[in-house]
């Protein structure tokens, strides 16, 4: 496990990546922080989960977060494929609810790279596009030691430019920055490890 966020992160403007997992929506809070300037949140209506954008004001200022509530996917990829294209956004997040085609993931990555604009799609599991740049796995850790719930490990499963790995990182709301923190047994004063 590295000690170093990747060089792929923050993620490569002007394409389209996924990320999966109970962390998925922090993974995709922190992006939209780390990108700056204005973000899009795609969701489809019927979903019972409903971003709130006060919620992220730890993460980024809600009013850099916009909200398009759409009727079904099809609609989703038609919102976020102009939102990409236009440009004027750093980061277009779209929640996706079933398996892109390759056709839908093509043309989005199209429109991301017409727009210079980062696209992040939020999978279920195991529901990847090919064509997307990367797939990250995002959870949270519990540490006693910490006292809050920003902990998270980072994941990426696939990558067509890079290698893979595991970060654990840290989101400091204080200082507006994202940490890497190494696993417990590795942390300077565990059974071990010298202090």
């Amino acid at each position: 496990m590295s000690s170093q966020l990747p060089p792929f992160f923050p993620l490569r403007a002007g394409r389209v990546h996924e990320v999966c997992g109970p962390a998925s929506t922090g993974f995709s809070a922190i992006a939209a922080a780390v990108a700056g300037g204005r973000a899009l949140w795609v969701q489809e209506a019927w979903l019972a989960d409903m971003l709130t954008p006060a919620g992220m004001m730890p993460l980024l200022d809600p009013a850099k977060l916009l909200l398009a509530r759409t009727q079904n996917q099809t609609d989703s990829l038609a919102v976020a494929e102009e939102a990409l294209k236009d440009g004027s956004l750093s980061l277009v997040v779209l929640e996706v609810t079933r398996p892109l085609d390759l056709r839908e993931g093509r043309r989005l990555q199209l429109a991301a790279r017409a727009g210079g604009t980062t696209g992040l799609c939020l999978i279920p599991e195991g529901m990847g596009s090919n064509a997307a740049e990367t797939r990250w796995r995002a959870t949270p850790i519990f540490d006693p030691a910490q006292g809050d719930s920003t902990l998270m490990r980072w994941e990426i499963i696939k990558n067509k430019s890079g290698t893979i790995g595991a970060w654990h990182v840290h989101w400091d709301a204080q200082t507006h920055r994202l940490h890497v923190v190494p696993p417990v047994g590795e942390r300077p004063g565990s059974a071990g490890t010298p202090e």
